[in-house]
């Protein structure tokens, strides 16, 4: 059988009051979890306090401990 470079990709596993910054796209930013389901995920603005609910979107990349949170533009 023949061998091959593979990439593995897991969702992540959201907790809830889980402080995250999403690094590219439209959704990049400072975020606070408030809501998870195996489907969907809701995310509230530290700033505005808004919240949105959007499909799962983000696996896991690296996780940083002691960093400023919400980060200054």
């Amino acid at each position: 059988m023949e061998k091959h470079d593979v990439t593995t990709f897991a969702p992540y596993p959201f907790r809830i009051g889980q402080k995250i910054h999403i690094q590219e796209g439209p959704r990049r930013g400072d975020w606070e979890v408030v809501g998870v389901t195996d489907h969907k995920l809701t995310l509230r603005c530290p700033i505005s306090r808004r919240e949105f609910t959007w499909s799962r979107f983000c696996y896991f990349v690296e996780e940083h401990k002691g960093v400023e949170w919400p980060q200054k533009d």
